[in-house]
């Protein structure tokens, strides 16, 4: 997994340098946020807990057009922690990465391939369980590839749908493949899933000073329960103050019928709809 890691991070780097390189036909956008959310009682008579909660997140992009080729590659890393009263917990951790490929066929239509990267930087628990772990970086990590037709009706829009994409569940962590919550048989490090995915990406500023970014992922898989779609859906809405100053919105949805949810005290509780939501305020830089 660390050779994993090193070639995912050479890969990144080379792309940088390469679109820094040549400047005519890449685009690139990025944001760089610090959030913070705090909450302080003293004699206060209805009760309350003290709360501290910070996140860094990136989101950033570099996509290439030249003549009938396109490049389009997104990395969203995001990290947060909460101190509740002293307890310190994981509130955010997010590594994604796709980049897609595309032919244009026509003004609106391309033909490409499409890659997916999605894992988490440590460990998660089931909280206030922090001894038996639940996640760790690389287990479990997501991989997809498949090609498919692109469609692109504006600059805000896209909807790619592949009927034939390949997908590996790769769990990397002894303990965590035993456990075989993540649709794989216990001890079963990757788990290869082939079926279709439609991926669509919806970008644009909905008012002044707000962006909406939203990314919705559907897959279904041949081979298993195919009726059952798995579902990942992003939302970022970014409400700008000032050149540095931003309050932000993101909500995660997913459904999954492979992973097993788990009750505080360990039992499988079986698949279930998986929800997140924060708001925070902070430094946001723009480049």
């Amino acid at each position: 997994m660390k050779k994993l890691l090193i070639t995912f991070s050479a890969f990144i780097f080379s792309l940088s340098i390469f679109a820094q390189a040549d400047t005519t036909y890449w685009k690139t956008e990025g944001d760089f946020s610090i959030q913070f959310n705090q909450v302080s009682f003293s004699n206060w008579a209805t009760g309350g807990d003290n709360s501290y909660a910070g996140v860094i997140g990136l989101n950033y992009s570099f996509n290439y057009a030249k003549d009938k080729s396109t490049w389009d590659n997104k990395l969203i890393l995001a990290y947060g922690m909460q101190s509740l009263d002293g307890d310190l917990r994981k509130t955010e951790d997010k590594i994604d990465f796709s980049s897609k490929y595309g032919r244009k066929i026509n003004d609106k239509i391309y033909f490409g391939t499409l890659f997916t990267l999605k894992t988490q930087f440590a460990n998660g628990y089931n909280y206030p369980n922090t001894t038996d772990y639940i996640s760790q970086f690389a287990a479990p990590i997501y991989i997809g590839i498949g090609p498919g037709i692109d469609f692109k009706p504006n600059k805000f829009l896209s909807i790619f749908v592949s009927p034939a994409t390949v997908q590996w569940v790769i769990i990397s962590d002894t303990y965590l493949s035993n456990l075989g919550v993540f649709g794989n048989a216990p001890g079963e490090n990757v788990r290869t899933q082939f079926g279709a995915a439609v991926k669509l990406q919806f970008k644009k500023d909905i008012a002044k000073n707000i962006n909406l970014d939203t990314k919705v992922e559907l897959f279904s898989d041949y081979l298993n329960n195919p009726q059952n779609i798995i579902i990942n859906w992003d939302v970022i809405l970014d409400m700008k103050v000032n050149k540095l100053i931003s309050a932000k919105i993101t909500t995660g949805l997913i459904y999954d019928h492979n992973i097993i949810i788990m009750d505080d005290a360990g039992n499988p509780l079986g698949p279930r709809t998986q929800f997140k939501e924060m708001f925070g305020a902070g430094l946001s830089v723009k480049f």
